[in-house]
């Protein structure tokens, strides 16, 4: 083994103490699942320190080298003993890790038709013998499967799972698994709750920061494989060279990790450049220019990933405006990606101001389209029709574009749930999504089956979440946020990990293993969604927030630059009723839907009750499944929402004994915010919607102690941290 193996290790040792030194004196969640404390169960520790001695590592690779030094930090703190690394004599009860081709150990055991079925990024982990010696092994077909192995196996020992026998082999289900940053040039980030940029960009590329590299192992420990970097409302000038050589420099740090770096690209570049005064896609001279500019992308990052692109949205710039449409812009894009082995992310958000329900929007536009795309156009759907809210039904083009590679959006970024301070596990929202079966090619055909390519038989698959951490010592502001990051990752490595399974192995590496504790807080996160649903938008509404800030109450907005910016848009509360008619005697958006799905959400006696008021305008009389009309079911979803927040409060409080000073604090205290802001997303929707009901509130509930003019001058005056948003700051050519 060479020795710039061993300095490279040296180095990544070096940075480890050095990150301890930073938060010894305080758990302030820096270190979020990659805490690696001494296992608490002394038994289980010793059990441990008797089945790892030393760590074996015969290849000489940046990937190996990240690998083995996370399983010396791993396993030197989990175990509270020093576990050395070496390359040379195997002793019993080591743990060997590497590949075929750069380990004679991994190829002594002939893994070959083991490991073929796990492709690039797969790997084993198993107890074996070598040379008559009992070891561990973890094996893949490339050093980044070693890594993903060796997280794996370090996160058994942090849930404190047995290892006896252990024998695992586990492939991701979706190629491309990525995180967006909504990062803009300036630092500011647009649903950014958690401070400011992590790209400094500024000290880049002289500075790489610490911070980057534990970015790096965060995402890693998820089997994350990319990461673009800036928002998708694009600047043109992350094409540059001056910010191409800073973006190169974070390529490097993130490469021995797997993650490869894309970029969001503004669609009028070659004009922003000043080179060309048009940028039309079917244009010999911008295809040419976009091909130019690409193949200097490439010579600054070898690797890169490819493009992201918002277009034709919200004011941004795209192919409609020179009457082409979207498959003749992703595929000139793709066009000039190809020779590199780069893929287009085009993203389906798309909704004009004229369409007469926004819910039609991405299918009426994409639907058309269906095949005519580029084979490395991957079509980025958001998991629902509107734009991230609480609840909503899948976007249909996920059974509809049978011939076009699709993935999934979702956004962890607590953008509709109360920013940084309200607890809000994702887990739940993402699981329900992924497991919806769509009836596309019959029963089955579920959501995460069409993005594993199992429905439709695509070639390109992944799935990707807005994430936005920032500068906040903890990454994410709230402390729970950590934890839908977490899911997003598990669940984009395999769509059938349960929200329940992921919170608990999130709270047993992040917080404590205590069954007395896990329990509660398990609890807590699987309601801590549907409260969030409760007393914003339950039964089926959706979008009753502030315009702009999108944190607070406003179901009365009104008289907005476009009505599907308007909350009563989407209500549509009158005398006679509430809810938006998507059936076949409103706007059938129903019929974008199979015909299983579209017989159900367009029976008013059949419709999930979740659903109600997406699809159907009901009167405020109609019975219920639990025999309350419609109003007072609509009350207590409201009240039951509170309730279950204050439920929380109770849980949290009675667990100090079990969680670190600072963060049971910081919890408790952003539980309190988070109870006073449910009160007044309650009484400011019920009091609304009493005006149009004319009903009382039911007795037994308390009442409002404001009325609803309070409320309206308390929206207008409510300070939110949002210090930058596309509609009022638009950076699009004219």
């Amino acid at each position: 083994m060479s020795r710039r193996f061993f300095t490279n290790l040296f180095i990544l040792w070096v940075f480890f103490l050095a990150g301890v030194a930073q938060v010894s004196n305080a758990e302030d969640g820096y270190d979020m699942w990659l805490r690696y404390q001494p296992v608490a169960d002394k038994t289980l520790r010793k059990t441990y320190q008797q089945q790892f001695n030393q760590i074996l590592v015969e290849g000489d690779t940046p990937g190996l080298s990240v690998a083995a030094a996370e399983l010396q930090r791993g396993l030197s703190g989990l175990l509270d003993k020093p576990i050395a690394i070496t390359n040379k004599k195997l002793f019993k009860q080591a743990l060997v890790v590497g590949t075929p081709a750069n380990s004679p150990l991994i190829a002594s055991l002939q893994l070959g038709d083991r490991l073929a079925a796990l492709g690039d990024e797969g790997y084993l982990i198993e107890q074996t013998r070598i040379n008559k010696r009992p070891v561990t092994v973890v094996a893949a077909n490339s050093d980044v499967g070693v890594l993903y192995g060796s997280f794996h196996l370090l996160r058994l020992i942090q849930t404190q799972q047995s290892l006896d026998k252990i024998s695992i082999a586990s492939t991701p289900k979706l190629q491309h698994r990525v995180i967006n940053h909504w990062d803009n040039l300036n630092r500011v980030v647009e649903r950014g709750y958690a401070g400011l940029s992590l790209w400094d960009w500024g000290t880049l590329p002289e500075h790489k920061s610490q911070r980057y590299v534990d970015y790096a192992r965060v995402n890693a420990s998820l089997g994350i494989n990319g990461t673009v970097l800036n928002n998708v409302n694009a600047d043109p000038r992350v094409l540059s060279d001056q910010f191409l050589q800073k973006i190169a420099a974070l390529a490097d740090v993130f490469r021995p990790y797997g993650i490869k770096v894309y970029l969001s690209i503004n669609y009028n570049s070659p004009r922003a450049f000043g080179d060309l005064d048009l940028a039309d896609p079917l244009d010999p001279r911008v295809q040419q220019w976009w091909k130019e500019r690409t193949k200097k992308v490439y010579e600054y990052i070898p690797d890169f990933g490819g493009y992201l692109v918002k277009a034709n949205s919200e004011g941004q710039p795209g192919p409609q405006d020179y009457d082409r449409n979207h498959a003749d812009g992703a595929n000139m894009l793709a066009a000039a990606l190809k020779p590199f082995g780069g893929v287009v992310f085009w993203r389906a958000f798309v909704y004009s101001p004229d369409i007469g329900d926004r819910f039609r929007g991405s299918y009426d536009e994409f639907k058309p389209l269906d095949g005519k795309f580029a084979d490395n156009v991957i079509l980025q759907v958001k998991n629902g029709p509107i734009d991230f809210q609480p609840r909503e039904p899948y976007s249909s083009l996920f059974s509809a574009m049978e011939k076009t590679n699709m993935m999934m959006e979702f956004q962890v970024t607590q953008e509709y749930f109360g920013f940084a301070t309200h607890l809000a596990y994702q887990g739940p929202l993402f699981e329900e999504s992924l497991r919806t079966d769509t009836y596309a090619k019959g029963e089955g055909s579920t959501i995460g089956n069409i993005l594993e390519g199992k429905v439709f038989n695509t070639k390109r698959t992944g799935m990707a979440a807005v994430i936005n951490p920032g500068t906040d010592r903890n990454w994410t502001g709230h402390p729970f946020v950590q934890s839908s990051w977490y899911a997003f990752g598990r669940m984009a490595w395999d769509h059938e990990i349960s929200a329940e399974s992921a919170a608990e192995e999130w709270l047993r590496m992040t917080f404590s293993n205590d069954k007395k504790f896990i329990k509660p807080v398990k609890n807590m996160m699987l309601i801590s969604r549907e409260a969030g649903v409760n007393y914003r938008s339950p039964l089926g509404l959706t979008h009753l927030y502030s315009q702009g800030d999108h944190y607070g109450p406003a179901p009365w907005t009104t008289n907005l630059e476009r009505p599907d910016w308007t909350a009563i848009y989407y209500h549509r509360a009158a005398k006679d009723g509430i809810g938006f008619d998507r059936t076949k005697t409103g706007s059938n958006a129903i019929a974008q839907y199979p015909a299983p799905l579209a017989k159900l959400y367009g029976d008013v006696n059949a419709v999930p009750e979740d659903f109600l008021l997406w699809f159907h305008h009901v009167s405020w009389d109609h019975k219920m499944k639990s025999g309350r009309s419609l109003w007072d079911e609509l009350v207590h979803k409201y009240y039951q929402g509170v309730e279950q927040v204050r439920s929380m409060q109770r849980d949290w409080d009675k667990l100090e004994a079990y969680v670190d000073a600072e963060r049971f604090a910081q919890v408790k205290a952003l539980l309190i915010v988070q109870e006073r802001d449910a009160v007044i997303w309650r009484d400011s929707c019920v009091l609304y919607f009493q005006t149009f009901s004319g009903k009382p509130i039911p007795a037994g509930y308390e009442k409002p102690k404001h009325d609803l003019d309070y409320y309206k001058t308390l929206a207008r005056t409510r300070y939110v941290p949002e210090p930058w948003h596309p509609a009022s700051s638009s950076r699009v050519l004219k």
